[in-house]
């Protein structure tokens, strides 16, 4: 079957099994490896990309569901060399480890970010419950977020802070 969406910006129009999953066809037909595949099972996280601006698990989402949506990878937050203020807050918080889990947690504090601007400790630790890291203790990684609350993309040509 042939499905159309838009990834980190650019459409794509592809022939697909329709039993394909999302987290294989960013993988294996997009060539995206930032998008992980974990646990096969929905319960690590690390394949979580954007649909629409919210986080979706792509095990669970088939390739053909997100005909017609807007996909963003974790290749898809920098703005050329310009990294998203979570990218350089994880890195300024040393928010990986192993950084198996990254990518999902990135977009999903992107997208927390994008609905709340200024989330305390616990919203952040209820946005990523749904993802496991087996390295940090999670304590790098709301620091992370938080770094990138306080950092927020700023507009050159206006005073004002618009979304990453």
């Amino acid at each position: 079957m042939q499905i159309s969406m838009t990834v980190n910006g650019d459409e794509i129009t592809r022939a697909v099994e329709p039993r394909v999953l999302l987290v294989h066809f960013i993988r294996d037909e997009l060539r995206l490896t930032g998008t992980h595949w974990g646990c096969d099972t929905s319960n690590c996280g690390t394949c979580v990309v954007l649909m629409d601006g919210v986080p979706v698990k792509s095990c669970t989402v088939l390739a053909a569901m997100a005909d017609g949506h807007a996909i963003t990878t974790v290749e898809g937050l920098a703005t050329g060399a310009t990294l998203d203020p979570v990218q350089q807050g994880f890195m300024e918080e040393h928010g990986l480890q192993c950084g198996f889990c990254t990518p999902g947690m990135m977009l999903t504090a992107r997208a927390l970010l994008d609905r709340n601007p200024h989330p305390d400790d616990t919203e952040i630790r209820e946005a990523i419950s749904g993802q496991i890291c087996r390295c940090t203790g999670y304590a790098t990684i709301v620091r992370s977020v938080k770094w990138a609350a306080d950092h927020p993309v700023v507009a050159e040509d206006a005073e004002e802070e618009v979304p990453a």
